[in-house]
């Protein structure tokens, strides 16, 4: 049996790396601020501001030391006549404004709710196919300047190549990620079998040992590893390094490719041909209003016929770890979820603390409700998703910066 273990951001930010949409957005505005302190002018294709009067008006000076962020900075722009801006990029606005308000913004969803707002207009046919172009080019705008900021902010910032700290907390992952070999005893052994349905239970007992509490040697040679990466980045090397060592198959298939690789693009877009309205997007007949959807984007490599040859090929479990299962990637998920050798799920959930490092809450129950999102039948997935008792927070870890 095989085990697919889906990467998505949260596991990059487990590792202490700024990789949210939040950090992405928020960086772009601190160099905005930190541009107009020092030159009180900023121009670049997304937005432009006049902050002259910073020159000569000491109380403008007083009230712009407290600006530090999107809402701050537009507030006291606000404030004088003399200061003038404006926004040349009307989704990059967009999604600065709803991540400023609900603290968070998922961009992929964002340009699909525009794109549908767009179809469902009044206007007519010309009028649309020319907001449609638009939001498409400043999509491609806010592509570009995503992969700018892994390049300079992530990639050139931190060490990919050391996984090991004073207190050795980086080990946890790759004894998560190793197959199950041996038992300590029956109880975790009870343990292992109750993530998967009963019916198939007898099917896992059968590949062990009848003299022993250890998985057979097949079992463990046959066993293989892929790890699914939704991210970008090279976070998961050296922990495949590490698994080789082992002596354990393991892989990774970057489906959302990696950044600067030519060969093998960042696949940004949208996701969810199971959205009622998807099929009203298509039958449009205009393939603009595609440009952007990841069904066709993965055809431009072999990593979707890859993970398809592997689904197929044996049983599967899934760990699921940093991957909220937002809408952004449900055909994708849906063909995981529901496949017939996909035998469970198991959440690794992230823990919320307070300032004194007590947990007050996790997201165990938020991811899933969106896991039920890709189901068409609920009674499997029941069957299928690991209850939180079997289930563990994924581990917190800090990579360090680059000398």
């Amino acid at each position: 049996m095989n085990r697919l273990i889906i990467i998505g951001n949260g596991f990059d930010l487990a590792h202490g790396l700024p990789t949210s949409y939040r950090d992405f957005i928020n960086d772009y505005w601190k160099n905005v601020i930190e541009k107009l302190t020092y030159d009180h002018l900023y121009d670049d294709e997304l937005f432009s501001a006049n902050a002259i009067v910073l020159k000569y008006n000491h109380l403008a000076k007083d009230k712009w030391e407290i600006v530090s962020d999107f809402r701050s900075m537009i507030d006291f722009l606000n404030l004088y006549q003399e200061a003038n801006f404006s926004y040349k990029n009307a989704f990059y606005y967009s999604i600065s404004y709803k991540t400023e308000i609900q603290n968070w913004v998922d961009i992929e969803n964002e340009y699909y709710n525009q794109l549908k707002r767009i179809v469902e207009g009044k206007e007519d046919e010309e009028a649309k196919k020319s907001a449609l172009v638009y939001l498409n080019e400043e999509f491609d705008k806010v592509k570009i300047l995503l992969e700018n900021y892994l390049t300079e902010k992530i990639l050139k910032v931190f060490n990919f190549q050391n996984y090991y700290d004073s207190k050795g907390s980086q080990l946890e992952f790759p004894n998560i990620f190793k197959p199950n070999q041996f038992f300590e005893d029956s109880k975790e052994m009870k343990n292992f079998l109750n993530e998967f349905p009963l019916t198939f239970q007898v099917e896992i007992i059968k590949q062990f040992s009848k003299e022993s509490k250890s998985l057979n040697d097949d079992y463990v040679k046959d066993c293989n590893i892929t790890f699914l990466n939704f991210n970008y980045t090279p976070t998961l090397n050296n922990y495949v390094e590490i698994l080789k060592y082992w002596e354990i198959n393991s892989k990774i298939i970057h489906i959302h490719g990696f950044v600067n690789d030519n060969n093998n693009k960042i696949n940004f877009g949208f996701g969810d041909e199971m959205d009622d309205d998807y099929k009203k997007i298509e039958n449009i007949n205009d393939n603009e209003y595609l440009k952007n959807f990841k069904s066709f984007q993965y055809l431009h490599t072999s990593n979707y016929k890859n993970l398809l040859n592997l689904i197929d090929s044996d049983y599967f479990q899934v760990y699921l770890m940093g991957h909220s299962c937002g809408l952004s990637d449900r055909t994708l998920l849906n063909t995981i979820f529901e496949h017939n050798n996909c035998k469970s799920i198991k959440v690794f959930y992230h823990e919320i603390k307070d300032e004194k490092g007590n947990i007050i809450n996790d997201n165990y129950t938020e991811i899933t409700q969106n896991i039920s999102r890709h189901f068409n039948d609920k009674k499997l997935m029941r069957e299928k998703i690991v209850n939180k008792t079997l289930c563990q927070p994924l581990p917190q870890i800090q990579l360090p910066k680059k000398e």
